[in-house]
């Protein structure tokens, strides 16, 4: 049977157009295909980092993650490459991919230790860290964060701390610095939060551990004050009055206004 449709049969100009148009929609498909990072792989790295570039900055956050990881899959060694690997990050951070962007990090500062952006790794880590927000339900109930055990906050922390510490010259130092002051007060609350609990129990060595434990690893933070309480109520319990008469002394020292704030806790704080 021959065929419904054969060149032969149309007049030689309109073979001739039809070619032509089939020839540039082709062109035009494959060119729309080159448009994206992650389909390049004829250009070098300079060109795959400007494409990729430009779909990070157009907020084309998973296009850029390819074109990216191609980028440094196909050329490891370039210097595209490894300034790709500092937007990857950014990339990962703004995905929302939490583990990528740690990771991708901490790749880059065990590989280029001594480069000149590795502060930026370290930011990054520590922010992506702490902008972990509560869960839907958590929003929802109105869950008291204070009580959650803080994983998240203490690797921020430690993160910022990192930053800090290596690079006190930093851009991201002065911002890293106010968010570390906040992750220490969320942390000692969550250690105080602790040591309530314990002392409703009635395990007055925890919760004086606990109570030591805040004061000394984050002096200054707020609930200091409440640590000293209940470092004074876990004495007295335990019948140490001589320790329990040096604690509330550091505490009107420190908070002038105690006497009637610890005479107020003596009758309601805690009931057994």
């Amino acid at each position: 049977m021959h065929s419904l449709f054969r060149w032969s049969l149309l007049p030689r100009d309109l073979t001739r157009l039809a070619r032509v148009s089939l020839l540039t929609l082709g062109v035009a498909v494959l060119g729309a295909c080159g448009n994206t990072p992650d389909r390049d792989t004829q250009s070098g790295p300079e060109v795959l980092y400007q494409r990729s570039s430009q779909a990070l900055r157009a907020a084309n956050y998973e296009g850029a993650i390819r074109g990216f990881e191609a980028l440094e899959a196909r050329f490891p060694f370039s210097d595209e490459a490894r300034q790709g690997k500092l937007d990857l990050m950014y990339a990962y951070y703004k995905n929302d991919e939490v583990e990528s962007t740690v990771d991708a990090a901490d790749s880059f500062i065990r590989e280029n230790p001594t480069h000149i952006r590795v502060d930026y790794a370290l930011y990054i880590k520590g922010l992506v860290y702490f902008e972990r927000t509560p869960n839907f339900l958590e929003r929802f109930f109105n869950v008291d964060l204070s009580e959650r055990p803080p994983s998240d906050a203490r690797k921020s922390f430690a993160a910022f701390q990192q930053l800090l510490q290596q690079h006190p010259r930093s851009e991201y130092a002065h911002d890293a610095r106010r968010r570390m002051i906040y992750l220490r007060n969320r942390l000692a609350d969550y250690e105080v939060a602790v040591g309530r609990y314990y002392l409703r129990r009635g395990a007055y060595v925890g919760a004086l551990a606990r109570a030591k434990y805040t004061i000394e690893t984050y002096d200054g933070a707020p609930a200091v004050r409440e640590a000293l309480e209940i470092m004074t109520r876990a004495y007295r319990e335990l019948e140490m009055t001589e320790l329990a008469a040096q604690a509330e002394k550091v505490y009107t020292e420190n908070f002038p206004d105690s006497a009637e704030r610890v005479a107020r806790k003596e009758r309601w704080w805690w009931p057994f």
